[in-house]
């Protein structure tokens, strides 16, 4: 049997051994061939997640996702919302951040227009863009505006307190694995929604100026056990009211699933935390 190096310290579960992934595995690799059965364990910790069906939320970012089995379903569309600032009506104005200098950016904690910093945990989203139409190849040259709230839950641009900020937007290129990477602060929770972060899809980086060329709206939501670790520290104590009032289940966008809009969460609280999904597209 080959052995599975073991998960880093503040990953998902701790398995040291296909042996110790139950019967769920021991079903999933007896029905595969022999051929297939070498692969899996070839991929190590990726094999884990083909075999227990984890699917795309198992994939560490950058490895690719080539394969029926690891290949998530399309994105689900999702409203924008009412703070977007991508140049559609919204909130009784069209503001649009995407035409502003500097906002072609990984680090989304700081405004661009005038230097003030975000607080909050660190937060760091990767992204990576698959091709549902062809088994989930990399999709590269496409362009990612991300955007969320503050850990007050207030939106840059929008919100009276920090209407003249622009932080916590920005937009990235997908390289040639189809990957994007922002830095950030982990968002709060407000009066009503799930915790949260939007996005837009963009065909290339030069159309990534209106949401008139966007190609797909979609949310991230944020899993339970980090946000409850995050919203028990200093700076959050207004998320921990609105959490007691607010289940997915009530959640008016997340309320029809989100086995798609859940990332794989590493990190602590002291040292920042990595969030990761797969994004599918059919292009």
């Amino acid at each position: 049997m080959t052995i599975i190096p073991p998960y880093p310290a503040d990953d998902h579960d701790h398995h040291d051994d296909l042996n110790d992934l139950g019967l769920q595995a021991d079903q999933a690799m007896l029905a595969r061939s022999t051929l297939d059965r070498r692969r899996v364990l070839a991929l190590g910790l990726l094999g884990i997640g083909l075999l227990v069906g984890c699917g795309t939320s198992a994939t560490p970012a950058g490895t690719g996702t080539t394969g029926t089995g690891d290949c998530p379903a399309v994105i689900p569309t999702e409203t924008a919302g009412p703070y977007p600032a991508d140049g559609s009506a919204a909130s009784g104005q069209s503001v649009n951040v995407l035409t502003r200098s500097g906002i072609v950016r990984s680090d989304l904690r700081t405004s661009v227009s005038t230097g003030t910093t975000a607080a909050g945990i660190p937060l760091t989203v990767i992204l990576k863009l698959v091709n549902t139409n062809a088994s989930c190849a990399s999709l590269s040259g496409y362009a990612v505006y991300l955007w969320h709230c503050t850990q007050n839950g207030e939106y840059s641009m929008y919100s009276s307190a920090v209407v003249g900020e622009d932080y916590l937007r920005g937009v990235q290129e997908s390289g040639s694995d189809g990957t994007v990477t922002f830095q950030t602060i982990f968002p709060a929770c407000y009066s009503g929604r799930w915790p949260h972060i939007h996005f837009e899809i963009y065909p290339t980086l030069a159309s990534a100026t209106s949401a008139a060329s966007k190609i797909q709206t979609s949310q991230l939501a944020l899993p339970k056990a980090t946000r409850d670790a995050v919203y028990a520290t200093s700076g959050y104590s207004s998320s921990v009211t609105n959490l007691s009032r607010i289940t997915l289940a009530t959640d008016n966008v997340f309320s029809d699933g989100v086995s798609t809009q859940t990332p794989t969460m590493t990190g602590s609280t002291s040292a920042g935390y990595t969030a990761n999904l797969t994004v599918g597209l059919a292009r």
